[in-house]
C-alpha cells in the first residue's frame, strides 16, 4: 500500500467514525427527550412573598 492509499484509508477511517460518534450522540439524545416527554411536570413553585422595607 503506497502513502497515498494509506493517507486516503486513514480518512476514510475518520469519517467513518465521525459518522459513528454522530449516530451514537443523535440515538442517545432521542432516548433523553423521550424520557424527558414521559417524566412527571415539575410541581408550580410557591408564590414568591414581598418583605417589607425596614427602616433602620
Amino acid at each position: 500500500m503506497t502513502h497515498t492509499e494509506q493517507v486516503i484509508a486513514n480518512a476514510l477511517a475518520l469519517v467513518e467514525a465521525s459518522r459513528a460518534a454522530r449516530e451514537r450522540d443523535q440515538q442517545r439524545r432521542a432516548a433523553w427527550q423521550k424520557k424527558v416527554e414521559l417524566s412527571r411536570p415539575l410541581p408550580p413553585l410557591p408564590r414568591p412573598v414581598q418583605l417589607p422595607l425596614a427602616p433602620n
